[in-house]
């Protein structure tokens, strides 16, 4: 086969730049994300009759510890050596460099704060966050395409990418495309068990679980077509990728099975008994009789 046939891929990273900054594809990936995020908490909490305090509470619990987790772990996880020589390099996000098993930790360590902060059970924020998470995971990986990053090795299928902004002159598996449509599909599921079936409520872990295992298996399995990403990964069996993903796949099932298992959830939340505490003391005193 020819590489004539294939996709020749030459797109500028940068979508536009503002006084000198430059914005690019990725960062508005992840803008999107965040969107998407806020839009369906929103959706949630008005659905089930929830405070709206709510989602700003998630944003800054949830976001941006996850945020943070996925930066940290790719410094710790992929190039330790470079990053712990110069610390400060961490905070410079515009080099590049971000790991979706340290995103899950990070999400998962501000879950546990935005329980405790709001008095609500731990379930229902994970089983809601997936939906938003598996949306904007599949924008993060077209922002990876957008950059010309993370791709899969040599294909000759005709749908193979020539990465042309990275000297490459053969066809590569766009592993991003694949692994965005893995997420979208676990998106879609996640929306139906919700919507359609109530799951959130009838069966406290079953989409956090559904997430997991949908979103951590894909990447397990991309990884066999994909380039390595840092160097130490050439002699390894399973890479890291593979490595880290075993543990949430596993722990995916387990919450699985502990969802369809468990009874239908009572929401604690001692926000929603506030209204009700403030309509008893400004209710109107029964007028005596004479």
């Amino acid at each position: 086969m020819t590489t004539f046939s294939a996709i020749r891929w030459a797109v500028d990273p940068v979508a536009f730049s503002i006084f000198g900054l430059e914005i690019r594809y990725y960062g508005i990936f992840w803008a999107l994300a965040f969107i998407a995020g806020i839009y369906f908490f929103t959706n949630f909490v008005r659905r089930e009759k929830l405070p709206e305090k709510l989602v700003d509470s998630l944003f800054w619990c949830a976001t941006l510890l996850g945020i943070f987790g996925a930066r940290l772990g790719h410094c710790l996880f992929y190039e330790p050596e470079v990053y712990l020589a110069e610390p400060l390099r961490i905070l410079n996000i515009r080099e590049g460099g971000m790991a979706s098993h340290g995103a899950a930790i990070g999400f998962l360590l501000g879950l546990i704060i935005f329980s405790r902060m709001n008095k609500i059970s731990f379930w229902w924020a994970a089983d809601r966050i997936m939906i938003p998470v598996a949306i904007g995971g599949a924008g993060v990986r077209l922002g990876n395409l957008m950059n010309s990053e993370i791709y899969g090795r040599q294909t000759d299928l005709p749908w193979g990418f020539i990465f042309e902004r990275n000297g490459e002159t053969v066809p590569m598996h766009p592993t991003q495309i694949y692994e965005a449509l893995f997420y979208i599909l676990v998106f879609v599921v996640l929306v139906w068990l919700y919507y359609k079936h109530d799951a959130g409520r009838k069966h406290p872990s079953l989409l956090f679980g559904v997430g997991l295992v949908g979103i951590f298996l894909s990447r397990f399995l991309l990884e066999f077509i994909k380039n390595d990403q840092v160097a130490f990964e050439a002699n390894m069996a399973l890479n890291m990728g593979q490595l880290l993903s075993i543990p949430f796949v596993i722990v995916g099932i387990i919450f699985i099975v502990k969802g369809l298992r468990s009874e239908p959830q009572k929401i604690a939340l001692a926000a929603t008994e506030e209204p009700k505490r403030k309509a008893q003391k400004v209710a109107p005193p029964t007028a005596k009789k004479r």
